[in-house]
Order: structure tokens, then C-alpha cells, then sequence
């Protein structure tokens, strides 16, 4: 199969267009001109990146938001109207970027042509193209590379065991050396124990080696194969803040399609889903957002006269709850209309029982769905179809979905799923035989208990932590065949633990460390403790318990090894803000046999420069903060760097900005619009060999 060209450019643009969205959006509600320098200097890094994988459309629309822009560099704000054309550009981008997608995978055809030439998207399709162009994630494959893994780490484990041998003939030949020295084998007079006794030394020394390098090596590996491990499990998920941008630009344009203003609000980007958890869930909410704003925000005359702020907000919320993650989508306007409830209900011949008086009635009613309280149909409201989406989504995660509303306050609709796939920060700690890992956000303090300085009541245990007395469990109490240790007099290491507004100490052997770990719920009908929420998998595929923070309280109130380092002889350092460029340069410098390293910015290449040699720097011109021209004329100045060549990789081709860079020291000046990966090659090997 032939290489992507585009494969990092993907990437790197969507990421830059979800900053730039955010960005605009920012704009928007008031930023000032530090967001403007800030839009400025992503559309100039992404007019780059287009250019060095020869993308002209996309380098033009890119200079085009730099055309936008530049008038408002000082201003204090940015009109209503030049935030519109901005959007319009970006989705123009988003719709090129993604029919470079479908070229690379086999769609380069007429039809591929046509998009790429295409007006920017309208409005109904450019939540279609941020939604579904996150890139695909292939479960099979990432499910095949973690089995290749464990495979890989139990390979491992059976040569650390291997290395028991070793030992054990390195401790013969130690034995064989003593006898060897013995008097009576120096009395024999025999020239041969000599001899022998300078092989055996020999060998002495080079199984010590071996002992000691296979050691080193199949720790390395093994540490290696973890983290490896940990990031293709982390591959399989994504963050939430993914759907926070396509949101608001729902919200912002379901509000501006009926004369509404509204601020949206996110919290909880961190949580991170499955995609197929997430790709279900944002559909839902999409619909959640339009109800919020097409029923209940109301117009600013409305909301004036009913003493309220002229802007609605509407605001989203993810967060983890044991085992299970909750959406909750709130906005503060006018609340549900429970009397068109009862007539939409009437209207369909619905019974009048006398539940159907309660309002928490009435809003289960709905959610049953074909109910609609909209006057006139709209694009935004008006069928009756909107909760039934919300509901199919939910029903299709196993979930639970609730509405609640006070009249002239607003409405907040809550969705809990369970997670098949979570990823969080841990506590791994020892228990017994268990290896168990505690929500790293729960955990308030760890300390070090003598079991003298613990309270003994009828009620059981206790310790005093920041002047409240909080009760103390042993782990062991909460897990099922785990027996008490046998010294009651032990000193303690302590977990403050909170869940639901309460804290509780949790007793364990040891601390392990914090890591990331991905959460997987447990099957159906699995035996498992209650303050179990789910399981983890260790770089060797071995499952170990996840605990729920909340039951864990709820129970205890109820009754580093250093990294070895591997030098690299005379790298060379890529500096470039854009990842696109610094991965192709990357590529092409390694595909030739140079060891690279790469920076992000001029001020961290520096710090790298000071901290090692190079052979050579490659470097960007129009960076943030020290440019390139700045970095040259800084490493000419220094007497331990003025030795290592610099070539410049820029954007800029007017002569004056050549002149400029040969005149701080560069050894050569390279155009982006003209890279030629030969030439390139040809200078550096004219440069460094």
C-alpha cells in the first residue's frame, strides 16, 4: 500500500481548526486582541503545513483568515460579520481536509475533485463534517496490537525468569575460581590450574555482563512494553471536549436562526470515551442543545422583561460516576410548558389519569415521544422527534434519561450511561493479594498511620484528617477472600478517599504509584465486590480491580524506577511549530540514517541545544516568541554551538528575508513551496556527511 502523504497533515489541521473554531468562537462573546495574535498564528502554522504537503487550496483559505484577521491585530474587538465569513473559511478547510481523507483512502477520483473545489459546506452539513472527521479508529487493528503486546511482555517475563540461570552459572564459576585457589590445588604443581583458572575468571566475567546487560535490557523492555501498552489502550478512546465545538456551533446558530443570543458553557473535556460511546451520546446532545435554545431560551425582549440577562446560557457538563458517566445539559430559560404537554397529549387521545397531573409524570410522557410543544414547525423543533432521538441514544447505551424543569428557571436534562471503556488518572495500590487502583480525582491525601494513633469506638475506627474525625476501613474489610494481616500493631499507609461529599481513610499495604489506566465495566452477572466499578488490565494483560470512591465512603461509614538512558551520537534537531512539518522532515532525515530529535519552539530547541550536541539545526522561521532568525543569531553568538550549521525552512521567499537569514549565520535557505526532499538531503550531507 502506498504511504499517506497527508497522514500527519490530517491530524495537524484538525487539531489547529478545533483551536481555530474555538478561537472564533471566543471571539465572539468578546476576546480581544491576544485571541486575535493567537488566531493569527495558528492560521499562519496551518498555511505552512498546506504548503509542505502541496495543498495550495487550503494554504490560500488559510491566508485568507490571516487576511480577515490582520485588520483587527489592535482592535479591541472583531465584528459580528467578519465572525461569520471566519467560520465559513474554516468550514471550507474542514470539507478540504476531509475529502483528503477520502483520497487517502483510495477515493482520489473525479468525485474527490469536485469536493475539494466546492463551496464552503452550508451550515446543516458543517456539524456533519466536525462530528464524523475525528479519523477513523480501527478496533480490530488496536485490539491485535494490544494482544501482540501482552504476547510480547509474557515473551519478556519468561527471559527475566531465563535470567535465574545466569545467575546460577555465574555462581558456579565463582565456586569453580575458589577451588581453583584452594592449597591443595596449588600444591599440585600441575601447569593446568593455571590455565584453568584464568578461562574460568573469563568466564566469570562475561556471564557477570551478560547477567548485568540482559537484566538492564529486559527491564527497559518490559517498562517500554507498558507504556506502549497504556497508549494504544488510550488510542481507543477519545475526549469528550471532541463534540464541545460542533455543540456551540449548534447553540450559536440553532440561536441566531430565531433572533436568540446564547453563551454556551462545557465542562468535563477530560473524560475520555469510546468513540462509539461518544459518537451516539453527541447526536443526542446535539438535539439536547437544539430543544435547549428552540424551547426553552427565550428571545432578549423576553428575557429583559422577565428580569433576566438578554443572552441565555445554555451549558453542558461529562463527568465520571463510578462505573457509569453522566451528560447533563442545562439551560436557563423559560422552562418545560407543562400545560402544552397536557394539550400535546390531549391532541393525541392520550388517557387522563391522575398521575398524569404530576409534572415528573408529564416529563416521562414525553420522553416517550412524539410530543411537541412548538407552535409552528421550524429546523429546529416543531415535529415531535427531537426526544426521541435523545431516548433511542440513551437506549442504545443502556442508559437512563431524565428531565427536569422549574417554570421560568430553565430545564436540565441528565443522561447516564454505562462505560464500556473509560480512561482515568489512578492510584495503584496493594492489598493483599489484590492490585487495586482508586480514582486518582477521589484521593485527598496519602499518610503513614501507626495503628496506636487510630480511635476505637462502638461504631469501629477512626483518624482525625484536617480537624474532622473520618472513619477508617482496611481495604481487605471491603474485598471478598482477603484476610486480616497478621500484626494489628502495624503502621498504616493511608488513602483519604472522598465520594459524595464525604471522605473516608482506607487502610492498604503499600502505595504502587499514579498512573493512566483505561477502565473497562465488568461483564454481566460477574461475581465482584461492591466497591468494584470496573477493571483494568496491567502490561502483561493481567486484570486488576478498579474501585468505586462513592461505595468505598459509603462502606467505611457503614460499620519509579528511573529510566535508563540511551545516547544518541550527534543528532540532528528539527525546530518547527508546525507538527506536520516536524514530522515529514522527521521521516525523511531518519529514512536517510540520521538520528533526530525534534522541538516545538525556538526557546525549547535552545535548551536542548545547551543540554547536548548536535550536528545540525533545522529550523522554521515564523515561530511564537524567538523566531528563527533569532535562534541562528543566538547559536552564532554562543562559542559551544556557533560550530553546529543551521539550515532555515521557511514560508518567506523574498529576498530581503533570504538575505537576512544568511546574514545571521544560516548555512542555507530552504522554501517550503519548493521543498525537494533530494536537495535537502544534498545539503545536509554537504553539511554534517
Amino acid at each position: 500500500m502506498a504511504p499517506d502523504p497527508y497522514k500527519y497533515f490530517r491530524v495537524e489541521s484538525r487539531d489547529l481548526l478545533d483551536q481555530m473554531g474555538r478561537g472564533v468562537l471566543d471571539l465572539e462573546k468578546g476576546g480581544g486582541p491576544e485571541i486575535v495574535a493567537q488566531l493569527l498564528r495558528q492560521a499562519h502554522t496551518l498555511k505552512g503545513a498546506a504548503r509542505v504537503v502541496k495543498q495550495p487550496e487550503i494554504a490560500d483559505l488559510a491566508h485568507a483568515v490571516e487576511d480577515v484577521l490582520s485588520p483587527f491585530r489592535d482592535q479591541p474587538a472583531v465584528p459580528h460579520d467578519r465572525i461569520d465569513g471566519l467560520l465559513q473559511r474554516l468550514d471550507a478547510i474542514a470539507a478540504r481536509v476531509k475529502a483528503l481523507g477520502q483520497a487517502a483512502d483510495g477515493a482520489a477520483t473525479a468525485a474527490t475533485a469536485a469536493t475539494l473545489a466546492a463551496a464552503p459546506a452550508p451550515a446543516s452539513a458543517r456539524a456533519a463534517i466536525a462530528a464524523n472527521d475525528r479519523g477513523p479508529v480501527d478496533e480490530d487493528e488496536i485490539g491485535a496490537l494490544l494482544d501482540g503486546i501482552t504476547e510480547t511482555y509474557v515473551q519478556v517475563s519468561a527471559l527475566k525468569r531465563s535470567l535465574g540461570a545466569v545467575e546460577r552459572v555465574r555462581h558456579l564459576a565463582e565456586l569453580a575460581v575458589d577451588q581453583l585457589g584452594a592449597p591443595r590445588a596449588q600444591r599440585s604443581g600441575d601447569a593446568i590450574a593455571p590455565k584453568l583458572r584464568a578461562v574460568v575468571d573469563e568466564l566469570r566475567g562475561l556471564v557477570t555482563g551478560v547477567e548485568r546487560n540482559l537484566s538492564i535490557g529486559v527491564e527497559q523492555v518490559g517498562r517500554e512494553l507498558r507504556q506502549v501498552r497504556e497508549s494504544a489502550e488510550r488510542l481507543r478512546l477519545s475526549a469528550s471536549q471532541l463534540m464541545f465545538v460542533v455543540l456551540e456551533r449548534a447553540a450559536r446558530d440553532g440561536a441566531a436562526s430565531q433572533g436568540k443570543r446564547v453563551t454556551f458553557e462545557a465542562r468535563g473535556g477530560d473524560v475520555r470515551l469510546s468513540p462509539q460511546v461518544l459518537n451516539v451520546i453527541q447526536n443526542a446532545l446535539m438535539q439536547a442543545v437544539r430543544n435547549a435554545v428552540a424551547h426553552g431560551i427565550e428571545r432578549p425582549t423576553e428575557r429583559i422583561a422577565a428580569g433576566k440577562p438578554a443572552v441565555g446560557r445554555v451549558s453542558l457538563s461529562v463527568a465520571r460516576r463510578g462505573s457509569r458517566v453522566v451528560f447533563l445539559c442545562h439551560d436557563d430559560g423559560r422552562g418545560v410548558d407543562l400545560q402544552a404537554v397536557r394539550r400535546a397529549l390531549a391532541d393525541k387521545g392520550a388517557t387522563t389519569d391522575g398521575g398524569a397531573l404530576d409534572p415528573a409524570h408529564l416529563l416521562r410522557r414525553m420522553l416517550s415521544g412524539g410530543i411537541s410543544t412548538a407552535g409552528t414547525v421550524s429546523e429546529l423543533a416543531g415535529r415531535g422527534v427531537g426526544l426521541d432521538v435523545i431516548r433511542e441514544a440513551t437506549d442504545r447505551l443502556g442508559g437512563q434519561v431524565e428531565i427536569r424543569t422549574e417554570a421560568g428557571q430553565g430545564t436540565t436534562l441528565e443522561i447516564v450511561v454505562p462505560l464500556s471503556l473509560s480512561s482515568m488518572e489512578a492510584l495503584l495500590v496493594e492489598a493483599g493479594h489484590h492490585t487495586a487502583a482508586i480514582p486518582l480525582d477521589a484521593v485527598r491525601r496519602t499518610v503513614r498511620l501507626p495503628a496506636a494513633e487510630l480511635a476505637h469506638s462502638a461504631s469501629g475506627a477512626s483518624m482525625v484528617f484536617e480537624g474532622q474525625v473520618i472513619p477508617f476501613i482496611p481495604l481487605w474489610r471491603s474485598l471478598r477472600g482477603q484476610a486480616p494481616p497478621a500484626d494489628s500493631n502495624r503502621t498504616w499507609t493511608v488513602v483519604v478517599v472522598e465520594g459524595n461529599h464525604h471522605q473516608a481513610a482506607i487502610g492498604v499495604d503499600r502505595l504502587l504509584g499514579a498512573e493512566e489506566i483505561v477502565v473497562r465495566r465488568l461483564p454481566d452477572f460477574t461475581p465482584a465486590d461492591a466497591v468494584v466499578a470496573g477493571a483494568s488490565l496491567d502490561a502483561a494483560g493481567n486484570p486488576q480491580i478498579v474501585l468505586d470512591p462513592e461505595r468505598l465512603v459509603r462502606g467505611a461509614r457503614q460499620v519509579r524506577t528511573s529510566e535508563s538512558e540511551t545516547k544518541t551520537p550527534a543528532p540532528i534537531l528539527v525546530i518547527d511549530d508546525s507538527m506536520t512539518t516536524r514530522m515529514l522532515e522527521q521521516s525523511i532525515l531518519e529514512s536517510a540514517g540520521y538520528a533526530v530529535e525534534v522541538a516545538a519552539s525556538a526557546e525549547e530547541a535552545y535548551e536542548k541545544a545547551l543540554a547536548r550536541p548536535y550536528s545540525l539545526f533545522l529550523v522554521d522561521v515564523e515561530m511564537p516568541g524567538m523566531d528563527g532568525f533569532t535562534f541562528v543569531e543566538r547559536t552564532r553568538a554562543d562559542p559551544a554551538l556557533r560550530a553546529v550549521p543551521a539550515i532555515l525552512v521557511t514560508s518567506r521567499d523574498a529576498a530581503a528575508d533570504r538575505q537576512r537569514g544568511l546574514d545571521a549565520g544560516a548555512s542555507a535557505y530552504v522554501i517550503k513551496s519548493e521543498f525537494d526532499q533530494a536537495d535537502l538531503l544534498q545539503r545536509i550531507r554537504g553539511l554534517v556527511g
